[in-house]
């Protein structure tokens, strides 16, 4: 007896010492609205939360729920809450902007969010490992939320036969799903977004089935081949329904039954009547096969007709001279955004990126297969398909794994036209036509390279000098930043066919990255800081080169500073060959294993930029994230840096005792915040600049004081546009 008592007195404690964050309060909030700070909500097209602020107004509305509604509510529809639900509304107008259409959706995530407090109350604190009932007392945590009266009638309503019937119904239900969600507390809404995001379509919403086969992805990136192979059936379904008919394509798929007001693959907040769908007698097996084998048959048809346009087109190919040779008739010169298909065992897009349409142009120093060009694939649409030519340098079978590198591709089954949606432009950003001159382009170039080297030359000579002399915190004074050498380049540009596919290159010596290589660049990179649109790879190794030349080896910075490649070394690559970028970032340090030197990775994430800048021999990583994340947003890539550093450590022969076997130090840097979806690149390309320009090899906690500041300006991020412009006028990369 005694001890039964002592083991349910242990289960209690260690329930209680099991929970140890504290009470969610908002306090946040409610001082920022005794400022007057209030925050805008954004909803997608279907009616659900959405970021930004999407996840602070959930974690709100369960505060106030917490706080108003009593854990004994039963029915969310009683007419006795609707007091406390009117506090809790007038609440969460005083702290958001929103409108009052989208009251009815708060209300029934709070009912929600009640529901979820209640089962984790009686989950942690009235059942034991076996689902055993414990009579436990109200832990202290909740004293303030939850009186003891409340406490002992929760408990009753949880010990009712009733209640514990439908319970246990649940529970089996739901404990050994066929197909497992696996994102978290991330909901379809914010899902979808973020996918949205990353693909950077125009599109405003994603089929049910694909968001729910996304839902289903691990940390691995590979969903299961079950969950592969119910999206294989929804495809073939979507192929062979109405438009109106789509409500059961995941049903069917799945065939299981639909509940009342659900849209399966949607999430909460979308119900039948916020999509308009019309409910209407589903179409039997029949008619299903009767509308799949005439969709099959068009596809067929279609596909007779490519192939046959194809082998007339490139009749000639297989001679090898033809090869690469010319220009492919069907594909504009130089680099363009296309969509690749493959025609195996159906027509269906499966990857969208670049194709280099280029004379000459070789794969890993080998000729193209015949009939194929060189593609960058960029977006996987199907993870898993089969690459028709494999990689042999990267070992890539899978258009999954050749994100972010070139393989070869069948002419036939690459659609040029699809284009990364960018935000429309005015005619003021149109670029200039110039229809008369005076002058010769080349000594108009001449004169203005000349004037712009001169005046380069002598601003970044003095940079650190400048800061250093000054005795103020803040920074520097500049002038403000004209936009005279980007209209230049503009101007210039036009003048060429680059505007039209033309591409050109930038050298990259060895210094640089480890290894020597010509940069390709387009139109695409130019328009990127023209336009003010998130700048890629390319405008980041050319502004790295920049860097380079004018501020790292006139200063003799180049012994105590480096760079990794952001092509090397970025998540992308860390998920699909860890290998790969390990055998990297371990050779770049081995090289300089003699002397102190802080080497900058700028990190892409596959949507954002961010900062690494590792110093190996003190094993430091200094983290500079514009958005204010930490590293463990990123596991994959802080186990990567941590297990090079401990190569790096174990190669150099550097004892250390079993304690400090681990002790690689992270440190997050409070630098400048960015305060839009855009200005990443261009941050993290000033934190860099801000750093050579000092010549330390430490970065303060809280930023460097002759830099600090809560985010960058227009005209500093417009300073770092006006220095790559003026940097690709010296290089004459329109020449």
């Amino acid at each position: 007896m005694a001890d039964d008592q002592h083991e349910e007195v242990s289960k209690k404690v260690s329930a209680e010492e099991e929970i140890r964050r504290g009470i969610t309060v908002m306090r946040r909030m409610v001082q920022g609205r005794s400022r007057g700070i209030i925050l805008d909500v954004y909803w997608n097209n279907q009616g659900q939360l959405i970021e930004p602020n999407g996840h602070t107004l959930t974690s709100f509305i369960g505060a106030l729920v917490r706080n108003e509604i009593p854990i004994t509510c039963d029915d969310w529809r009683n007419k006795e809450l609707n007091e406390s639900k009117e506090k809790i509304w007038s609440e969460i107008k005083r702290c958001f902007n929103i409108e009052e259409e989208r009251r009815g959706f708060c209300m029934k995530l709070a009912g929600k969010l009640l529901r979820g407090f209640q089962t984790f109350l009686s989950s942690k604190f009235l059942k034991d490992a076996d689902g055993n009932f414990v009579d436990a007392e109200l832990p202290k945590k909740y004293e303030s939320l939850i009186s003891a009266e409340e406490w002992e009638a929760f408990k009753s309503k949880r010990q009712d036969p009733v209640f514990q019937r439908i319970s246990a119904t649940n529970r089996e239900r739901a404990s050994s799903p066929a197909y497992p969600y696996r994102k978290g507390r991330v909901g379809y809404g914010r899902l979808e977004q973020s996918m949205l995001q990353k693909e950077e379509s125009s599109e405003t919403s994603l089929p049910a089935h694909v968001l729910w086969k996304e839902a289903r992805v691990g940390k691995s990136g590979v969903p299961q081949e079950e969950v592969l192979h119910v999206y294989q059936k929804c495809e073939e379904l979507s192929q062979s329904l109405s438009p109106d008919d789509t409500k059961g394509i995941l049903s069917r798929a799945l065939d299981v039954p639909e509940y009342s007001g659900r849209v399966r693959g949607k999430g909460f907040g979308v119900t039948p009547t916020s999509l308009s769908i019309k409910k209407g007698k589903a179409p039997s097996n029949r008619e299903l096969h009767a509308r799949l084998e005439a969709m099959q048959a068009e596809l067929d048809a279609l596909r007779r007709e490519r192939e046959a346009s194809a082998s007339t087109v490139y009749k000639d190919a297989s001679d090898k001279e033809s090869i690469n040779c010319t220009f492919q008739p069907n594909i504009p010169e130089g680099i363009s955004h296309c969509q690749l298909y493959l025609s195996s065992p159906y027509y269906r897009m499966v990857g969208k990126g670049k194709v280099h349409n280029v004379s000459g142009v070789l794969l890993h120093t080998r000729e193209l297969p015949a009939g194929c060009l060189k593609v960058s694939v960029d977006i996987a649409v199907e993870p898993n398909a089969a690459l028709p030519y494999p990689s042999d340098d990267s070992d890539a079978t899978t258009v999954h794994e050749a994100v972010g590198s070139f393989v070869a591709w069948p002419t036939n089954l690459i659609c040029v036209g699809y284009e990364t949606p960018t935000k429309s432009k005015s005619k003021d950003n149109a670029i200039p036509r110039h229809t008369e001159s005076t002058v010769s382009r080349k000594e108009l170039q001449e004169n203005e390279v000349s004037n712009a080297s001169a005046q380069q030359k002598k601003e970044v000579s003095n940079a650190s000098a400048r800061v250093k002399s000054s005795g103020a915190k803040k920074t520097v004074a500049r002038k403000k930043p004209t936009t005279k050498y980007r209209s230049c380049l503009r101007t210039f540009l036009e003048m060429t066919d680059i505007p039209t596919g033309g591409v050109r290159t930038v050298h990259m010596e060895v210094g640089i990255f480890g290894f020597d290589y010509d940069q390709m660049i387009g139109n695409e990179d130019f328009m990127q800081v023209f336009s003010h649109e998130e700048i890629g790879v390319t405008v980041v190794n050319t502004y790295i080169r920049f860097l380079y030349d004018k501020l790292m080896r006139p200063n003799s910075l180049d012994v105590s500073f480096g760079f990794l490649a952001p092509a090397t070394v970025n998540l992308v690559l860390i998920l699909s060959r860890p290998d790969t970028v390990t055998e990297y970032v371990l050779r770049i340090l081995m090289d300089n294993k003699d002397a102190e030197k802080l080497c900058f990775i700028p990190f892409n994430t596959g949507g954002h930029w961010l900062l690494l800048a590792i110093n190996p021999i003190r094993e430091i990583v200094y983290y500079l994230d514009s958005l204010g994340n930490d590293w463990t947003t990123y596991p994959d890539m802080k186990v990567l840096i941590d297990t090079v550093l401990q190569a790096f450590r174990a190669q150099r022969d550097i004892q250390t005792s079993r304690r400090g076997a681990n002790s690689i130090t992270w440190i997050k840097v409070a630098c400048p915040q960015q305060r839009n979806q855009i200005d990443c690149g261009y941050f993290m390309l000033r934190f860099m600049r801000d750093t050579l320009a000092l010549g330390r090899l430490k970065i303060p906690t809280d930023y460097f004081e002759e830099f600090k500041c809560a985010f960058y300006t227009k005209d500093q991020v417009d300073e770092i546009k006006e220095e790559w412009c003026q940097f690709m006028l010296e290089l004459n990369v329109c020449s």
